[in-house]
């Protein structure tokens, strides 16, 4: 494990500020399966960042065989207490990790923000774990959504892409905007082949919490958010793109 890090650490909420929120677990991640089923190839998936599994959950359905690789020894305890024998995990970090096989599906969502060196770990997949006809899943949290640029004119946030102290704290390293996400893509040797964004944004996860407590907020509402994201990818809460290997 890396010295200069303690994922464990990482990964808890601030007074202010939650590692992960309602509003990821009941919204985001149904409308990333949602995106992402179309395009799942049959087989084995690997996933990067599979935190406490509740993501990896819902991916179970879908595929006949699971790994996951996860930093946080701690995330992974509260992982195999939800999900026992039917995922294996590998408690190391990506660049160091080994393997025994290439996978026909890769996730990796709102994980590259947080690495020290996103481009080597892109590489890694490119060149060591993905098969041949496989695809790459790759989400992160997006620099131009409505909510960050509102906090951007409150003068809460200096600019769209800054990494806030909680942020920071949490493990975050850049923010990624649609045009930089593809550039470590493409650099890291990978061929983009579909680009989108998940779910239309205009207020903070906090606030989202809130709401989601109310009967504001109808499941018509939320269809309409993830539909006008498809149209605005660039005002999502999260940027999408499906990669293959480069040739």
């Amino acid at each position: 494990m890396n010295d200069k890090r303690d994922y464990n650490v990482e990964i808890q909420d601030l007074d202010a500020h939650r590692y992960a929120y309602d509003f990821d677990f009941e919204v985001m991640h149904p409308y990333m399966i949602k995106a992402f089923t179309p395009f799942f190839r049959p087989g084995s998936l690997l996933e990067l960042g599979s935190y406490k599994g509740d993501f990896t959950k819902r991916l179970l359905p879908h595929f006949s065989e699971i790994t996951c690789i996860e930093a946080s020894d701690v995330a992974i305890a509260e992982a195999r207490q939800k999900l026992g024998d039917q995922v294996r995990f590998v408690n190391d970090r990506f660049e160091e990790a080994t393997l025994p096989k290439r996978y026909d599906n890769i996730v990796l969502t709102h994980v590259l923000e947080h690495l020290d060196n996103p481009v080597q770990v892109l590489q890694r997949i490119n060149n060591d774990w993905l098969a041949e006809s496989g695809r790459l899943f790759l989400v992160c949290p997006n620099a131009n959504a409505p909510s960050r640029q509102i906090a951007v004119k409150m003068g809460l946030i200096s600019h769209n892409t800054a990494v806030t102290t909680a942020e920071a704290k949490h493990g975050h390293r850049c923010t990624y905007a649609l045009d930089t996400l593809e550039h470590d893509a493409t650099s890291a040797g990978l061929q983009v082949v579909h680009r989108s964004g998940i779910f239309f944004k205009a207020l903070a996860n906090f606030q989202w919490d809130r709401l989601l407590q109310t009967d504001i907020i109808s499941k018509e509402y939320l269809d309409g958010c993830y539909k006008l994201g498809q149209q605005y990818p660039n005002l999502c809460a999260s940027i999408f793109l499906l990669c293959e290997r480069g040739r």
